[in-house]
């Protein structure tokens, strides 16, 4: 008989010898009507979600609905049926959405956000950590303000996955300015709802500062990518010719400053772990082996998070000679412009991320206010600018330290 399972069911992998369980998970997604392989499974040793073809070593645990696996007995639910029903979210699944949560990228990886989750009404608080500032390089906070959008978007999509709309409010208390959003998950998603199928791109993304390839992205894709900026209100456009050329130069302009101006370089010393005076925690900020080689040749506008220090084992490359750069932009310079822009960021990154790109940052010149608003297209009239990505087809990047959730999250009554 083949093997059948609900949302919920539990599916445990045992050693072939001993019958001990090796690994055990949450089926959170059943892709076949009759119940069949393959599951999104959350395990329980890591929170992570991965796409299960369970072998002759794995059985099903079913959760409350043995009636439904007999002979005769009608299809299992499938993830979108299961979702009718608003269920509780035990404390696991919380620590789990936060943790997808604080997989997305910051800024010198600051990961400037709190969680806090209310129990009874189910709902989140994002907030900033003004302890993890960048004071020279991000003294308006524009930077944290993104970092936690992108945070709160990936929120938004690891909610939608396990079967939640996530309701959003975005600075909903005048008086509290380090309140950055509100995320209520007392609704059922229905069918056509929410972003949940960006959820396995949240892991899976990560900053490359490698070369990429001179390989085109296809208009497509390049589409795809404006329609997910413009989801979250938020305009992308791809910079071209004399547009492409100032923003290079901007970049390198932006840079030459950090190398030599001493508050940039305190920001960047202080999130690497380069120095013995400001030792970090294994658990953020840019660890040397997410540098990326040197930049020997080609115009892509590399960050040097060594600050012209020396790197044992860094190596140097070419770059691309014609990068491929986005700009995301909306008409507003406010705070919750901001959030809008990290929000869009993100849904970018995870569309990028499943369309097979790499991707980097490139924000120098956006640290200075006078080389900001050059930035923009005057032609396209695309507004201010707040981010500016790199993408391309490349090497994936490694995996950059993540805080434990146990130092973000709060759970209340």
């Amino acid at each position: 008989m083949p093997m059948r399972a609900h949302v919920g069911d539990q599916l445990i992998v045992e050693s072939p010898t001993t019958g001990a369980t090796r690994r055990d998970g949450e089926i959170v997604g059943v892709h076949h009507n009759d119940g069949t392989p393959p599951y999104d499974v959350r395990w329980s040793d890591s929170g992570r979600v991965s796409l299960v073809f369970p072998g002759p070593d794995a059985h099903i645990h079913h959760t409350g609905h043995p009636a439904d696996m007999a002979p005769g007995a009608p299809a299992p639910r499938t993830a979108t049926e299961a979702r009718a029903s608003a269920r509780p979210l035990p404390d696991a699944e919380v620590t789990a959405l936060a943790r997808d949560a604080a997989a997305a990228p910051s800024m010198h990886n600051a990961q400037p956000w709190r969680f806090r989750y209310f129990r009874g009404k189910r709902l989140f608080h994002v907030t900033a950590d003004l302890a993890r500032t960048l004071p020279h390089s991000d003294s308006d906070l524009r930077a944290l303000h993104l970092g936690c959008g992108a945070a709160l978007m990936n929120l938004r999509v690891a909610a939608a996955h396990s079967g939640r709309h996530p309701t959003t409010e975005l600075l909903p208390d005048p008086d509290d300015p380090t309140l950055l959003a509100a995320v209520s998950l007392t609704s059922p998603l229905s069918d056509e709802d929410g972003p949940s199928g960006l959820y396995p791109a949240i892991h899976a993304r990560h900053t490359s500062r490698s070369p990429f390839t001179e390989t085109e992205i296809p208009e497509s894709v390049r589409t795809t990518l404006r329609e997910a900026a413009g989801a979250e209100g938020v305009s992308l456009s791809f910079a071209s010719g004399w547009h492409l050329q100032t923003v290079l130069d901007l970049a390198l302009e932006a840079e030459a400053r950090n190398l030599t101006d001493h508050g940039s370089a305190e920001d960047l010393t202080h999130w690497t772990q380069l120095s013995a005076q400001t030792p970090r925690s294994a658990t953020e900020g840019v660890p040397p082996y997410a540098f990326g080689p040197r930049r020997r040749g080609g115009k892509a506008p590399m960050r040097d998070f060594a600050g012209g220090q020396p790197v044992p084992g860094r190596e140097s490359a070419d770059f691309e000679s014609s990068p491929q750069l986005a700009l995301l932009a909306t008409p507003g310079d406010r705070p919750k412009d901001w959030l809008r822009a990290g929000q869009a960021m993100e849904r970018v990154l995870l569309t990028a991320t499943l369309e097979g790109l790499s991707s980097s940052f490139v924000t120098q010149a956006l640290e200075w206010p006078d080389l900001r608003w050059p930035l923009r297209d005057p032609v396209a009239g695309a507004g201010h600018v707040h981010m500016v990505l790199r993408l391309g087809y490349g090497p994936p990047g490694p995996r950059t330290p993540r805080r434990p959730t146990r130092h973000i999250l709060d759970i209340v009554p």
